[in-house]
Formats: C-alpha cells, sequence, structure tokens
C-alpha cells in the first residue's frame, strides 16, 4: 500500500486533476475494477470528483502551455498538489490501523511536493528559454508520462514507482545541468 501511495502521490505532485480524472473516469466507465485493497478509491467515482477534475484538467491543460503563466499556476499549486496527493494517500489505505493511515498520507504528500517540485523547477528553467515550443512540448511530456505511470501503476504499483522515480531522477539530472550551464554562461558574460 506504502508503495502504491508513494507512486500514486508522485504522479498526482506532477498532474493532480488529470490523476484524479482518469482514476475517476476509469472508475466511471467500468474499465477499471479495483481489488480489494484499493477499492477505498470508488469515492473517485462520484460525479463531484469526475466533473470537478475534468474542469479543472482542462484549465491545467491550457494554463500550462504559456509561459510563465505556467509557473504562477505551479507556484499556487505548490499547496494543492501535495495536499490532494496526500488526500488520495488517505483515500488509497482506506480502514487500515490509524498508523498506517498516517504514514501513508506523509508518505503520498511527500511524493506529491517531490513531483511537484521536480516538475516546478523543470518548467522554470525553461521559461528561461526564448523560444516558445519548449513550454508546450514539455507539458505533453508531462501529461503523457503521468497517463503512462498511472498505467503502469495500475499494472504493478512498484513497476509504476520504479518508473517515477527513474523519471524524475532524470529530470533532476538535467535541471542541475542546465542550471550549471545557465551559470557558467553568466558567469562568462560578467567577467567578459
Amino acid at each position: 500500500m506504502l508503495v502504491a501511495a508513494l507512486g500514486l502521490g508522485a504522479l498526482a505532485g506532477i498532474n493532480l486533476y488529470l490523476t484524479v480524472f482518469v482514476l475517476s473516469l476509469s472508475l466511471r466507465m467500468d474499465w477499471l475494477s479495483l481489488g480489494a485493497e484499493y477499492a477505498s478509491l470508488e469515492i473517485l467515482a462520484h460525479p463531484a470528483f469526475f466533473y470537478t477534475s475534468l474542469v479543472l484538467m482542462v484549465v491545467e491543460f491550457f494554463a500550462d502551455k504559456i509561459p510563465w503563466l505556467d509557473s504562477i499556476w505551479d507556484v499556487v499549486h505548490t499547496f494543492i498538489r501535495p495536499l490532494g496527493a496526500a488526500f488520495l494517500g488517505f483515500t488509497l489505505v482506506g480502514d487500515l490501523d490509524p498508523f498506517w493511515v498516517i504514514i501513508a498520507v506523509l508518505v503520498s504528500g511527500g511524493a506529491g511536493l517531490t513531483g511537484h517540485t521536480t516538475k516546478a523547477s523543470g518548467r522554470l528553467l525553461l521559461n528561461t528559454s526564448p523560444e516558445p515550443v519548449s513550454n508546450s512540448v514539455a507539458s505533453l511530456a508531462e501529461d503523457g508520462f503521468v497517463l503512462g505511470g498511472l498505467g503502469l501503476w495500475l499494472l504493478s504499483p512498484w513497476l509504476g514507482l520504479g518508473l517515477v522515480l527513474l523519471a524524475m531522477t532524470v529530470l533532476f539530472l538535467l535541471g542541475y545541468g542546465i542550471l550549471r550551464r545557465f551559470r557558467r554562461k553568466r558567469a562568462e558574460a560578467s567577467s567578459g
């Protein structure tokens, strides 16, 4: 359960509304039948979750493609995505012992914050680029990653978690490399 909460939390940290919408749609259309261990996620099939996540997913889809608006959106969601991820972790564990519920909430909320921070910092670096296409490409890649991650998460939480951790490590290393290059060019410009 904790592995499932960690993977789902990380995906929600990248795109909370897409994560909730896909789970809700899958449950409402009976494309997904949850095993006994995930039965508590059935609440996501409720129309309130479905329609709210649909509207917010569409808004985020367009806001995420516009340079700098995406960073403002990410700043606002610094609080929302980790809390949403924690809610999913709470919902995932259902009626377990309170100790495990608290652990799942902390794990999924922390994974949500990590996923959000990785996404937001990478997008902030992209906003320093003068060309306008990179934001749209990055946003579509993130959406594809979340959809693929959800598919893997449903097949095997361990496989989904492995993909999420691998991708977040690669994104961190890419961001670190871009930041080093940016600092080096700035230092060369100021000394020359």
